[in-house]
């Protein structure tokens, strides 16, 4: 037996004894931890003599395993078993073809297919209870997500129109949906863990999501509870840091070739902010709250606002950089990043992408922004929340914002 079939019946082992743990774990019925080695095996050994006999050997086999799964489901049924459950039919299909598929040449896919499979097959309470909490409005949330996703983006023209010719449909669309996807994994995430996720995983979520929309909602609870202040700085603190973590992962989507030029001290104003982060919760770890209700990010509106937002920064950047070179950037970031830092940081790397400008510049662009941002949010705090909120929150905001001074000030070029 040669090295590349011992491998392939190999892997064809490891994803059946892995498919059938979980299925035995569930009780089935119909097959298990040992049943499942077998079933991809046979695709496995199927494929094998169809490389010689031809591929009427692997139908041959399906039809057999199908032919066997109904005469197993007819004996469950007459014994009273009347579970409509479709799921470990199902898998065994699907197994017996990635064991075929092993063989014919695409190991990695069975292998990664294999392994969704059984991330399904065990997270089947998480997605039920996921799925009882969406209502009407997140599906059409959802829909609305595919629309903009799947059937707008694909048509728009690839191609630069507009002021400086820095209007491209197609680019300007797909940060739309990058910026839509971040935040509805963070609603998705609120709707599997629930309004009582711990403080902690609140403030990540509500990062996700929206970091200015979470200290909108704590700093309304803390005007009418203001024993919640310290709850509610270390999870406005904490919303914050996660929006740094969202903007290094935009950085590394839109613009990988700039990453390790920008992320550096970007990664370091984010330790700072942790730092802080910290501090608040040894004041805090004791309160329990529920989290606030979450908009869902993945309207149609909120779409097409971010674009038209992400579009307006792009032509000032450019007319900035052209008129008053670094400064007039700045300028701009300072401005765009008071109510959003997103448009902001995705133009900023692409253009340190391109070229067109330096990695530092663009970062230094985008932590303005952060700083803004940081501004706004505490001017937030002071509007709508309590007196002690405000006192705490301007500490830990003045301090990140000092720390992100210090970066820009010391950060060699």
């Amino acid at each position: 037996m040669d090295t590349q079939t011992l491998l392939q019946i190999t892997v064809s082992l490891a994803l059946g004894l892995l498919l059938g743990l979980q299925r035995e774990r569930t009780e089935s019925s119909i097959a298990g931890i040992r049943t499942f080695p077998f079933i991809a095996l046979l695709g496995t050994v199927c494929a094998m003599i169809a490389e010689v006999h031809g591929g009427w050997i692997i139908g041959a086999g399906l039809l057999a395993l199908a032919g066997v799964l109904i005469f197993a489901n007819v004996l469950r049924m007459k014994a009273g078993n009347m579970d409509a459950g479709m799921t470990t039919e199902i898998a065994v299909l699907l197994l017996y073809v990635l064991g075929v598929l092993i063989v014919i040449g695409n190991m990695p896919a069975a292998v990664v297919i294999g392994g969704v499979m059984m991330l399904l097959l065990h997270l089947k309470e998480p997605m039920h209870k996921f799925a009882g909490a969406v209502g009407e409005r997140d599906m059409r949330a959802i829909a609305y997500f595919v629309l903009i996703s799947l059937i707008i983006l694909p048509v728009l023209p690839n191609a630069s129109y507009g002021p400086y010719v820095v209007w491209n449909p197609f680019s300007i669309w797909l940060m739309v949906v990058l910026i839509v996807a971040i935040s509805l994994t963070g609603y998705v995430a609120y709707k599997l863990f629930g309004a009582r996720a711990g403080t902690l995983l609140g403030g990540v979520i509500g990062g996700l999501i929206s970091s200015t929309a979470t200290t909108v909602s704590f700093a309304r609870r803390t005007a009418s509870d203001a024993a919640m202040a310290p709850l509610g700085a270390f999870v406005i603190m904490t919303a914050s840091c996660v929006s740094l973590v969202r903007v290094l992962v935009e950085i590394g989507a839109a613009a990988p070739g700039a990453l390790a030029a920008i992320a550096p001290p970007l990664a370091v104003m984010l330790g700072a902010c942790i730092l802080i982060a910290g501090v608040l919760y040894l004041l805090t770890h004791r309160q329990k709250t529920e989290m606030p209700a979450q908009q869902n990010p993945a309207e149609l509106k909120a779409a097409l606002v971010f674009g038209a937002l992400y579009a307006l920064v792009l032509v000032a950047v450019a007319a900035a950089r052209d008129h008053f070179g670094s400064a007039g950037l700045y300028t701009v970031a300072a401005l765009s990043g008071l109510t959003d830092v997103d448009a902001i940081t995705l133009s900023s790397a692409q253009l340190a992408q391109s070229g067109a400008i330096e990695g530092p510049t663009a970062w230094r662009a985008i932590l303005i922004a952060v700083m803004a941002n940081f501004v706004f949010k505490f001017g937030i705090v002071a509007a709508l929340g309590s007196r002690a909120l405000t006192a705490r929150i301007a500490l830990a905001f003045a301090a990140a914002v000092m720390c992100g001074g210090a970066v820009i000030w010391l950060w060699p070029w």
